[in-house]
């Protein structure tokens, strides 16, 4: 989760909202990794989740990726949960709760379907704190930006 945290950061620094994810194999060798590039690609499917698992599916080249663990440092949303699913992840792993779009429990429960036709072992709650601090700091100095650009332009 420490170098999913780090991945968030490289979002931050490019605008995006502070998000990170990586995969890995039973060994613990990284096969993908990924951090929100929505706003930087105009994509509103790059979320890091989906960064991760496509880079991962192009280096095993294969889009089932099994036996792997994704960290993540936001509970993901439906359509990462989705990708999650289809990819057939064998365990996620997620700091900070998603009270607006989370999907692994805060505002839906994805993977509680029993007509799913694969299970994930779910952590939740891993480094919380400091994966919600670094979301609370970049929204607090957003809309202190937003707040100095409004002042300037009235004056």
């Amino acid at each position: 989760m420490r170098y999913a945290l780090m991945l968030a950061d490289k979002a931050e620094q490019a605008g995006e909202i502070p998000v990170g994810a990586v995969l890995v194999n039973e060994q613990g060798e990284i096969l993908g990794e990924g951090w929100n590039l929505s706003i930087s690609h105009s994509d509103p499917t790059a979320h890091a989740e989906i960064i991760a698992l496509r880079a991962a599916a192009k280096q095993l080249q294969n889009y089932r990726l099994l036996n792997t663990t994704l960290y993540v440092t936001l509970e993901p949303c439906t359509m990462c949960a989705g990708a999650i699913l289809h990819s057939r992840v064998k365990r996620l792993v997620f700091g900070a709760f998603d009270y607006k779009t989370g999907a692994v429990g805060s505002r839906f429960h994805f993977f509680e379907d029993y007509k799913m036709n694969h299970a994930i072992a779910i952590s939740s709650g891993v480094l919380s704190e400091e994966c919600g601090q670094k979301l609370s700091t970049f929204f607090q100095k957003r809309r202190e930006q937003k707040k100095r650009a409004k002042q300037q332009l009235e004056s």
